[in-house]
């Protein structure tokens, strides 16, 4: 009988990974926690905006108090028992599947970025002939020297979203457990978490962990927060993994210990940035921010 059980519950598992890997904005689920005791329906993405952001310390995160940001925070509670993502399947099959699958799959070292024509590839994210908006080197850029403009909306994009699931599911076959904690943001809604902060903490507190209106990178829908959006975050297996295999990808860890006084921000172990496996790969190798590879600064003009 338990058997049964664990065969049905792993069967319900792969389902689930194989339908976030071909999800379009505002048709789909979100990546979940699998943490929990209540079953909560999961939200249409689309323009959605978030109520966590950059906390300063590991004990004191920000809590909205907003009937937008309340309504966030009840639907993407998400539980154990709604939803597995990539667990459960520890049989003798899956396990001779995984090992057919590797030994027909060419080799290829995971210090070398992908080409196009593989499995692996994650492409750049799409660019936006918008005025207002920063590229440098095909590379969209948001930080405290460049904004957006207050009416760029774009939502998460597609691509950033369908390479996360990827990701969970992958960190979930290794026993680890990531999830979706914060995507886009508004400019809108931006700016009424950074007021409650400098209003909180004083502005030159809070402008070393959260971003001003347009200075955002979630407004941009490229960056994603995972799991405890605090201090906490750092030092768990799940950010160690995170910060060593993120690129594999096209993520970036994009606010690194130690590159404070260059990104303009606290160490985040919790935010990714996608740009791409093209770029990802190289960025990871070169040990430097984005700003530091591109040769830019991230400083506000008083």
């Amino acid at each position: 009988m338990k058997r049964s059980i664990f065969t049905a519950l792993a069967v319900a598992a792969v389902l689930s990974c194989t339908a976030c890997g071909n999800t379009e904005v505002g048709q789909a689920d979100m990546p979940v926690s699998t943490a929990g005791t209540q079953t909560t329906t999961v939200p249409d993405i689309t323009g959605l905006t978030d109520d966590t952001a950059s906390a300063p310390t590991a004990t004191d995160t920000y809590q909205d108090t907003t009937a937008e940001a309340a309504g966030y925070e009840e639907a993407t509670t998400i539980t154990e028992e709604a939803i597995s993502v990539g667990g459960g399947e520890s049989t003798e099959t899956s396990a001779a599947t995984q090992l057919q699958t590797q030994a027909q799959t060419p080799a290829r070292s995971r210090d070398t970025a992908p080409s196009p024509s593989d499995a692996d590839y994650a492409p750049p994210p799409v660019q936006y002939d918008i005025p207002g908006i920063t590229y440098i080197q095909g590379t969209l850029i948001a930080n405290k020297t460049y904004s957006l403009p207050a009416d760029f909306n774009p939502g998460i994009d597609s691509t950033c979203y369908n390479q996360f699931c990827k990701m969970i599911n992958d960190a979930a076959n290794q026993g680890l457990n990531i999830w979706f904690a914060s995507g886009f943001r508004s400019y809108d809604y931006q700016a009424q978490i950074y007021n409650n902060y400098v209003a909180r903490d004083g502005q030159a507190l809070a402008d070393t962990y959260s971003a001003r209106p347009g200075h955002s990178e979630h407004q941009s829908g490229l960056a994603i927060d995972v799991n405890q959006i605090n201090d906490s975050f750092a030092g768990t297996p799940e950010a160690i993994w995170l910060e060593n295999h993120c690129h594999e990808y096209g993520f970036i860890l994009r606010y690194p210990k130690g590159k404070e006084n260059i990104t303009g921000y606290q160490y985040e172990s919790w935010h990714v940035r996608y740009v791409g496996t093209d770029l990802s790969y190289a960025v990871h190798a070169s040990g430097l921010t984005l700003e530091e590879y591109f040769g830019i600064d991230s400083k506000y003009q008083e």
